[in-house]
């Protein structure tokens, strides 16, 4: 008789369950974006005769993945509480040329300077949070202001020039790798992982999801929506502080023009990865995904010589119909529950 049992699981879980919970899995925006990042990297692997697999075009894939990677973190973090946030791109800039700034034309130490592009993220993004608490103005009017004033800035700090020969030892850092892995990009997904951490594991990412997810109900519980909004675009704002670290020390100069090109990349990875405009919730692991798909895409227009403009207008039909589906998918499971 016992020869008729299935095999007994770890986890204790029945059969039934596990087999349910694998169907669901299958069914994730998650599980999707793998299988269309593993079949995409293939097929792109293959049409470049697999330059794409040697050691430095492969190591150069990944190392500008980074950035994106934690942009698209940064735009996640307010997403999920409902909000936007505009001045990711010019934020980045900002905080990429003052830290350049002040290793080029003052000798600040390299880890000083890393230390002032961090504060100075997470100071403006504390800033729009709590100039959206207090004027009670949506995060995208408010960093649409803050966007704009900080791109003045950003040409107030260098003109228009471009600042270059700073801290040896910190493009060093930029262009290292450990076994193959560029190091910026082991530090992007440490990055996720710490963010998918404080989601899952503290009270105070829990209470940021239900503030996005039910404002009202959340308050019941005992939630203060306004510091949850606070703290997302706080932390926001130290996700750029850190992408603009790794734009600094990826890249052996950084001029006026860095950050233009990240705002769309910024919504496009959380929302393509199944993150809801309405906020409650979240997915790192869909937001990576989506990032590792658009870059992708990227290398496949350089690879080409495909027009950037044709490249952008798959990306947005593509973020358009993320959001549509998501919008369906709301409303049959709101007709599914009945009233």
């Amino acid at each position: 008789m016992s020869a008729l049992l299935p095999p007994a699981d770890p986890t204790g879980a029945p059969p039934s369950r596990r087999g349910a919970a694998a169907g669901r899995f299958y069914r994730t925006s998650e599980f999707s974006l793998a299988m269309i990042s593993v079949v995409g990297f293939a097929v792109l692997a293959v049409a470049t005769d697999f330059n794409l697999l040697t050691g430095g075009t492969l190591g150069a894939f990944f190392r500008f993945l980074a950035v994106p990677i934690v942009i698209g973190l940064a735009q996640m973090v307010v997403l999920g509480v409902g909000q936007m946030n505009l001045s990711v791109g010019a934020l980045t800039g900002y905080c990429a040329m003052t830290a350049a700034s002040l290793m080029v034309e003052h000798s600040v130490p390299a880890v000083l300077a890393v230390g002032i592009a961090l504060g100075l993220g997470t100071f403006v993004g504390a800033i729009n949070g709590v100039l959206v608490v207090v004027t009670r103005i949506n995060g995208f009017i408010v960093t649409l202001a803050t966007m704009t004033i900080l791109e003045g800035l950003r040409y107030g700090v260098a003109g228009s020039g471009t600042l270059q020969g700073y801290s040896p030892g910190l493009q060093e850092i930029g262009g290292a790798s450990l076994l193959g892995v560029p190091v910026i990009f082991l530090v992007a997904l440490a990055v996720a992982g710490l963010v998918a951490f404080y989601f899952r594991r503290t009270v105070s990412g829990r209470s940021l999801l239900a503030s996005g997810g039910n404002p009202f109900a959340a308050r019941l519980s005992g939630i203060s929506n306004d510091r949850s909004l606070v703290i997302a675009h706080t932390l926001s704002g130290l996700l750029v502080g850190v992408a603009s670290v790794l734009v600094v020390a990826g890249s052996g100069s950084v001029n006026t023009s860095i950050g233009d090109d990240l705002l769309l990349p910024s919504f496009a990875a959380p929302i393509i990865g199944g993150v809801a405009l309405t906020g409650g919730a979240v997915s790192v692991v869909g937001t990576v995904l989506a990032a590792f798909i658009i870059r992708m895409v990227d290398v496949t227009q350089a690879q080409f010589d495909i027009d950037r403009r044709w490249v952008d207008l798959v990306v947005g039909v593509v973020v358009l119909g993320a959001v549509l589906i998501g919008r369906i998918r709301e409303v049959v499971t709101l007709r599914r529950a009945g009233p």
